[in-house]
């Protein structure tokens, strides 16, 4: 009965020093996770304005852009993705009908 010669005193202490490890350690993690959103916060950049060009020249990227939106557009995987389908299988033998009377 090891159990029972357990000293309380003991155990309620390292079950309070635990605890209070766990939440040292996450108060710690809060201040590092903190101090990573200052090290690596967005730093606003200077955007450059792209070249001028004629209105009526459109550049290969944009033909590629709008060809790609074009075909998502109108080549749509699945119209029906909210129905099910099923396929039955009409070869069942004698065993799977026995069984299958069983159960009901």
């Amino acid at each position: 009965m090891m159990i029972l010669a357990t000293n309380m005193g003991d155990a309620g202490l390292i079950a309070l020093v635990s605890i209070g490890l766990v939440f040292t350690v996450l108060v710690l993690l809060i201040f590092v996770l903190k101090l990573f959103g200052f090290i690596f916060k967005e730093r606003k950049a200077t955007v450059s304005a792209p070249a001028a060009t004629s209105s009526d020249e459109i550049s290969d990227e944009e033909v590629a852009a709008i060809a790609m939106a074009v075909n998502l557009f109108f080549n749509r995987h699945d119209e029906e993705s909210d129905v099910l389908t099923f396929r039955q299988n009409h070869d069942v033998s004698a065993w799977q009908v026995r069984n299958i009377n069983k159960q009901l």
